[in-house]
């Protein structure tokens, strides 16, 4: 096993050394131990540790909570709740921090392993779809450049589909030589389906590209799409069940 580091943030003596012997008997290294929140994100800045193990009332306050909201936003890490409560205005209150995992008190050494390991492994599964995600994105340079290469001859026209040609530096689109009227953006998801002629253009890639802001969904590029085949003469974007779209090349 990885040997991971933790920093645990308990105000409780007793279980918070219980937690480190119970840790390091699994293999764990335990980098620091802080019984408030100024403290730990002092050594949370100092080590970066690999997951935090974080009392969700420090000296009876919300403070686990805070300092939860801090992790999340400025530093990326992986983090736990320790808690002995059952109110729901507290556990909601946690919720909303987005955790990796609960450890009631008193806690069980296998299932705090467990809930450890679960933790690390759905960190590390987020971070590589993010970073897929990333690679797939489409700006707007590099499709102009797609597009520019699939030109015929010096002029701004592409030909794909069978009939359809779309002239690029006008952003127009023809059917046997006849414009077809799209609206701004079915322009965009035609021209992005364009440059990557006989490749899925996934959902994120789609509304990276067309929307470049937040708020639109897989529904909201299906609802493009079926308004961009209306008006197209031939069907000639395919679906990618569950993935996107494709027009072969």
């Amino acid at each position: 096993m990885t040997n991971h580091s933790i920093i645990i943030v308990e105000d409780d003596e007793i279980t918070a050394l219980n937690l480190k012997l119970s840790l390091q008997k699994h293999g764990y290294n335990i980098i620091a131990i802080c019984d408030n929140a100024a403290d730990a994100k002092e050594e949370i800045e100092k080590y970066k540790p690999s997951i935090i193990i974080i009392d969700i009332s420090l000296q009876e306050s919300s403070d686990g909570i805070e300092l939860a909201k801090t992790i999340r936003s400025n530093y990326g890490i992986p983090f736990i709740y320790l808690t002995s409560h059952s109110d729901d205005d507290i556990i909601s209150q946690a919720k909303q921090t987005e955790p990796y995992g609960y450890i009631v008190k008193p806690f069980d050494p296998s299932s705090l392993h467990a809930t450890i390991q679960m933790a690390i492994f759905k960190f590390d599964v987020e971070n590589q779809r993010n970073e897929e995600i990333e690679s797939q994105k489409v700006d707007k340079q590099n499709l102009d450049k797609l597009l520019y290469s699939k030109r015929a001859s010096d002029k701004p026209l592409i030909s794909f589909g069978d009939g359809y040609q779309i002239d690029i530096a006008k952003d127009e689109v023809f059917y046997n030589n006849k414009k077809i009227k799209l609206t701004k953006k079915e322009n965009a998801i035609l021209r992005l389906l364009v440059a990557k002629l006989g490749h899925i253009i996934s959902f994120n890639q789609a509304i990276e590209y067309v929307w470049q802001e937040s708020g639109a969904t897989e529904n909201s590029i299906r609802t493009l799409v079926w308004r961009l085949r209306n008006k197209l003469p031939t069907d000639i974007i395919k679906n990618a069940s569950g993935i996107g779209y494709y027009i072969e090349d």
